[in-house]
């Protein structure tokens, strides 16, 4: 029989133990491995039968063992402990506190998904994850952060497999009421909620529920709310489920119901306001339309409100492939944010015009998500060195007449929340060289360049933690392919095989991820003669850990993964190359630290960082991989190695993952598996133990999420904040006036003639450390010279002159206007470099409070009649 209806009973824990509830509720327990163990000595069985979630394991604890831990004043020192410990660290001054003053007062970051722990599954992939280590640093350096997201009442999708091996989708029903999450609720004790107008006269409300990260509140919308409607009450029902208009939906929610629910968490705690909104991915875009529209009702314009809400605004791609980016119908945007729509009282076409693809190469009638992020901030990322310099590509449109290079999008290169990702085992090992506390605050804060500690470990010490990192490994595969073959119909009698599957002795590499097709999961079967010859190898043996999902509607990323165990079923290979279903965040915390090697080997430069790698790295594990994200930012053969790629516009794909696929079992079979196997004093893999030691000393300070955020509030949120400072209403309405001025008499904006006089006859040849001056004639139009800068830009020139390795000189005015109206710049440009050698001129805007040149869009260079030769020989 099935109930009709469903409720969560609630124990009364005795007093003693009260504070078991607070540190149950607040997630840091997911990375504090004292109150783990505290909570595991509760109730060590039902601690393993509730999987390391402390809110289903003190529903189950029966009533006499509460008694039992109440009456024990051992376990209550240990109570008390952990639960001072918790208050200490919600309350003591952090990085932060140390920090000069101006830094912003509160910071909101929005995100579609957050990976905060197994115990809370709202996420899918590398994005969640990021935004929960995230949140997990932010709360570590006392970063005064708001997270903001869904509630999706059945999270993303459950994998298992069929008995062909095809991917199968299961949607279990969370209940908020069993998860870490609070309710917000008003002071009369009613639940707080917020409202969307939806056309027809249709409001989509959601509750908000708060998980506690540590010290950041995370607020969690949900549209399960009794007065919607039912198409309203699923918005929030499957993490990137649906299309359309339910996507579309799901995105207002997230940012305008995400500034809403802000305000009213504000309100009710007193939390300071933010002073700067951090939009991970442009999935949650809209929060600046509503940041626009509380500034209309106070009474600013459109304009002077997008200037201020500009200022404060961050924003970070994810994606370097436009297909990852969400894009709507011009017209169903359009529906939703007219008359009768959300939004009363701006124009839609000032809506629209913020998201549609105008400019060269984009599609007039489809409203882009990531276009609308980047035109409503002022600061953009992208998360890697690399990815920064492809979405400068990949978006130059927005800012025509500027190379690549000048695009104002940064980059900040991800990092990972150390103290989630690193085995017990090896913090442990560290921990014997340096003390407990200073792991702690190293892997959580970071700062150090370099983990010269551990270098001293020696050699036999590293290899029986990796030992025993593989060996627990083994034994957790074997347990969830188990599990798995069950599911897919076998019976005990034929899963006798499990028990030999993988070693503990043999050299384990590790592959896991989202499975679209640009990761190329199925690489590694290029060859498959070959990579048997790997795996069954008589001396030099490798085996293999394969996991990843597919999305849903993704029948292509279904057939990698049935490709991949169809070939993994054969019973020649099953013992040594294996795929576990289900892949998540309690899977990777066992898999990351027992693998030898982490493969990665995606279509260069599609991936935009890879934090797996990261993972991999913290726990001593070398990283194989082609070099793109994070790894062609800091690989070094002394820690790892590089896939050759033959990346190139003219390379047949088929050709290029022949290829690919070559270079990845040369590595291998010549470089990987000699250097594990090559024993020599004890039996220790002497040069393979050094690489995972500089591994830890070298790659581990730089993978960390907390040197990430800390360059967010360096770099991004500190700077966002004065901006948004500087702009107030008065500000904001001047440098909107002064903008529409600028774009209106730009088309006057002209370079009329170029001039340059040098010490030395030039004639086509100079010298280095000559001096070239330059005398340029503009004309400006209905603009002042304090509207603009004249600038000369000079650097290598290639054949066909393009400038490059680039260095601007500003020109200084010579007197006023001439008579035609004409005015003269100039100014000296030194020749300091050999080789060829060009330059150029060109007008930009110019205020106080522009970001950049770049900001608004607009330069003038000059015509062809007008320039002279771009190319200077120098010798």
């Amino acid at each position: 029989m099935k109930a009709i209806r469903r409720f969560s009973v609630r124990p009364v824990l005795p007093e003693p133990l009260r504070p078991l509830s607070e540190l149950a509720r607040n997630l840091r327990w997911s990375w504090h491995p004292e109150t783990r163990e505290l909570f595991q000595a509760v109730d060590p069985e039902g601690w393993s039968a509730a999987a390391g979630d402390p809110m289903r394991l003190l529903g189950s604890v029966p009533a006499p063992r509460l008694a039992a831990l109440a009456d024990d004043r051992r376990f209550r020192r240990r109570l008390a402990a952990a639960a001072d410990d918790l208050q200490d660290y919600l309350t003591g001054r952090r990085w932060y506190q140390e920090q000069p003053e101006g830094l912003p007062a509160a910071i909101a970051y929005f995100s579609p998904e957050f990976g905060i722990t197994a115990a809370l599954p709202q996420y899918s992939g590398g994005l969640g994850i990021l935004a929960g280590d995230h949140l997990k640093s932010a709360s570590d350096l006392g970063v005064p952060l708001i997270g903001v997201g869904l509630l999706y009442r059945h999270g993303y999708f459950r994998q298992s497999l069929s008995r062909e091996g095809w991917q199968q989708e299961h949607y279990p029903l969370l209940d908020p009421n069993e998860l870490p999450l609070t309710m917000l609720r008003e002071p009369d004790g009613s639940a707080s909620r917020i409202s969307l107008a939806l056309p027809g006269g249709r409001s989509l409300r959601a509750y908000i529920w708060q998980a506690r990260v540590g010290r950041v509140p995370l607020l969690l919308l949900d549209s399960d709310v009794e007065e919607n409607g039912p198409g309203e009450r699923e918005v929030t029902d499957r993490l990137y489920g649906g299309g359309g208009e339910h996507r579309l939906l799901q995105e207002m929610l997230l940012g305008i119901g995400g500034v809403r629910a802000v305000r009213t968490y504000c309100r009710l705690t007193g939390h300071p306001e933010p002073e700067v909104f951090h939009t991970n991915e442009g999935h949650a875009g809209f929060l600046g339309l509503e940041r626009i529209r509380e500034l209309v009702a106070t009474g600013l314009d459109f304009d002077a409100a997008l200037e201020h809400a500009r200022a404060g605004a961050v924003f970070t791609t994810h994606t370097p492939v436009p297909a990852g980016i969400d894009r709507f119908d011009r017209e169903l945007v359009a529906r939703h944010f007219g008359p009768a729509g959300e939004l009363p009282g701006i124009d839609v076409e000032r809506v629209l015009e913020l998201g549609l693809e105008t400019y060269p190469g984009g599609e007039p009638n489809l409203f882009n998500m990531a276009v609308m992020g980047l035109r409503l901030a002022q600061r953009a990322n992208g998360v890697s060195t690399l990815h920064g310099q492809v979405s400068r590509q990949m978006f130059a449109g927005l800012w025509p007449g500027f190379d690549p290079e000048e695009v104002p999008i940064d980059s900040v290169t991800n990092g990972v929340h150390a103290p989630t990702w690193v085995a017990p085992e090896v913090l442990r090992l560290g921990a014997r060289r340096v003390g407990a506390g200073r792991a702690e605050d190293a892997l959580a804060a970071g700062g150090s360049q370099r983990w010269d500690a551990l270098a001293e470990i020696p050699d036999a010490d590293i290899w029986e933690l990796r030992r025993t990192l593989r060996e627990q490994l083994v034994e957790e595969v074997r347990e969830r392919l188990r599990a798995s073959w069950r599911e897919r119909g076998a019976g005990t009698a034929e899963l006798g095989w499990i028990d030999g599957v993988l070693d503990p002795d043999v050299l384990t590499i590790g592959f896991a991820r989202r499975v679209p097709s640009y990761k190329r999961l199925t690489l590694m079967l290029r060859d498959r003669d070959r990579l048997m010859e790997l795996l069954l190898h008589p001396e030099r043996p490798v085996q293999i850990v394969v996991a990843g999902k597919a999305h849903p509607a993704d029948d292509s990323g279904k057939r990698l993964v049935q490709e991949l165990v169809r070939f993994a079923d054969d019973p020649r290979v099953r013992r040594r190359l294996v795929f576990l279903p289900d892949y998540g965040m309690a899977m990777a915390q066992r898999l990351y630290p027992g693998c030898d090697v982490w493969l990665n080997n995606p279509l260069r430069p599609l991936e935009a960082c890879g934090t797996s790698g990261m993972k991999a790295a913290l726990n001593g594990c070398l990283n194989l991989s082609v070099l793109d994200g994070w790894w062609d930012e800091w690989y070094e053969p002394d820690f790892g190695w590089a896939i050759p790629t033959a990346d190139g516009a003219a390379m047949d794909e088929d050709r290029r993952d022949d290829l690919e696929a070559a270079a990845l079992y040369d590595l291998l079979e010549r470089r990987v598996a000699p250097r594990f196997y090559d024993r020599a004093h004890g039996g220790l893999p002497g040069r393979w133990i050094e690489m995972v030691r500089r591994t830890l000393t070298t790659l581990g300070p730089k993978v960390l999420a907390g040197r990430m955020v800390r360059e967010y509030v360096e770099r991004l949120y500190a700077p966002a904040a004065e901006a948004q400072r500087a702009l107030t209403p008065a500000a904001a309405s001047e440098l909107a006036a002064w903008k529409a001025r600028v774009r209106a008499g730009w088309p006057g904006v002209a370079v009329d003639h170029v001039e340059a006089v040098a010490d030395t006859a030039l004639n086509g040849t100079a010298t280095l450390g000559s001096t070239v001056s330059l005398r340029v004639s503009v004309t400006l139009g209905p603009l002042d010279p304090a509207d603009v800068e004249v600038q000369a830009v000079a650097g290598r020139v290639d054949p066909t002159d393009r400038l490059s390795q680039t260095a601007v000189f500003p020109l200084k005015p010579a007197g006023g206007p001439a008579l035609d109206g004409r005015r003269l710049y100039e100014g000296p440009l030194t020749l300091d470099r050999t080789g060829p050698f060009g330059y150029t001129v060109r007008i930009l805007p110019a205020h106080r409070l522009l970001s950049s040149g770049a900001e608004m869009g607009l330069v003038t260079l000059p015509s062809e009649a007008t320039g002279e030769a771009a190319g200077v020989l120098l010798r």
